[in-house]
């Protein structure tokens, strides 16, 4: 095996991080499209991809806006509304556990 230089481990080493960088990048975009589509929450969106909320948020809010802004607005727009309304969802999820419990 010839001896590697240190410029060629480095060469490598940016390799991998363009490969890593092109993952999260299909990765926002794919979310958003999950997003977008069924009009998902960060946490069942985090559930169905198997990664954190706080990833899918990084995702949907700082990287996305960097690769396709339009896309990043239109995911903002059903964050927005997910958020307006969560205080109502978390109401009927209290009062079906409180409904269960007298049965």
């Amino acid at each position: 095996m010839p001896p590697q230089s240190p410029a060629y481990i480095v060469k490598i080493m940016y390799a991998g991080d363009f490969i890593v960088k092109d993952y999260i990048e299909e990765r926002a975009v794919e979310i958003a499209g999950y997003i977008i589509e069924t009009k998902a929450t960060v946490r069942q969106t985090a559930k169905q991809f198997g990664i954190s909320k706080s990833t899918v948020h990084k995702d949907c809010t700082d990287r996305l806006q960097q690769i396709n802004p339009s896309l990043a607005r239109a995911v903002r727009n059903v964050l927005d509304v997910n958020k307006q309304e969560r205080h109502i969802r978390g109401g009927m999820a209290t009062r079906e556990k409180y409904l269960h419990l007298g049965e």
